[in-house]
């Protein structure tokens, strides 16, 4: 498994996923992503394993795509696949998964959160979809799922101007269960997700089913949908453009 993903038993129970690349603020490339798919998957097939509990490094959650890899990826014509098929693995697992945010939650970091069952940040994290900036489009089901949880006036907002927020909008916009103090998202996240472990397995996974089966035919035509859209962006003039800005930052 990548060095970039790190994965530990921290509870019984409870498998923690976390996110590590520090000096990059945890952008998330190609061997990020296929870290983070096999974290999960090990998590599946492990009957052991109740709980999921996916966090960052060094005081972030993630950053959001490593703009300098997705640029590549997209010169080379592979796209983003890796990174829509983490987001099918996160949306479909049937273990219940815990996050834990400090710092930043940009792009993917924010929409992953969707597809987390509960979600926890410290005071100060910040978040923002910075799609339509970057001459890209939604991605990971946010078009169909952000207007259900935060009202479609507020998902416009997010996503059409790209702006950072702090934890009170996230709260508002239905991101997260709770606000904690700043660097204590972790211990209180483990608090829950042990919570999740020590209950009976099947009944979790039964009552998880049944809470996601009114979206999970939409969430996956949507991400396939998005998908399609946000490839052909990343080979758009606007956002080489702005990948070319950022990278001379």
């Amino acid at each position: 498994m990548s060095e970039s993903v790190v994965t530990e038993t921290v509870a019984a129970g409870v498998m923690q996923i976390t996110m590590n690349r520090p000096d990059r603020k945890n952008a998330l490339d190609r061997a990020s992503y296929a870290g983070l798919i096999a974290a999960l998957a090990a998590a599946e097939a492990d009957a052991s394993i109740r709980a999921v509990l996916l966090t960052g490094a060094g005081g972030c959650f993630t950053s959001g795509n490593d703009i300098k890899d997705f640029a590549i990826a997209a010169a080379s014509g592979e796209g983003p696949r890796i990174a829509i098929d983490f987001l099918t693995a996160i949306s479909t697992a049937r273990k219940p998964i815990v996050a834990a945010v400090e710092g930043f939650a940009v792009g993917i970091g924010t929409t992953m959160l969707l597809h987390c069952d509960l979600a926890f940040a410290g005071e100060g994290a910040t978040f923002r979809l910075p799609f339509v900036t970057l001459g890209l489009s939604p991605e990971g089901g946010s078009s169909y799922l952000l207007p259900l949880v935060a009202g479609a006036k507020k998902a416009a907002e997010l996503l059409m101007l790209g702006e950072a927020f702090g934890t009170e909008a996230a709260m508002q916009a239905g991101l997260l269960n709770a606000v904690v103090s700043q660097g204590t998202a972790l211990d209180h996240a483990l608090g829950k997700a042990k919570a999740l472990a020590a209950l009976p397995p099947e009944s979790m996974a039964l009552t998880k089913r049944l809470l996601k089966r009114g979206t999970d035919n939409a969430v996956a035509e949507t991400i396939a949908i998005e998908a399609h859209h946000f490839g052909e962006r990343l080979r758009s003039p606007e956002a080489m453009a702005a990948f070319a800005a950022f990278l001379k930052r």
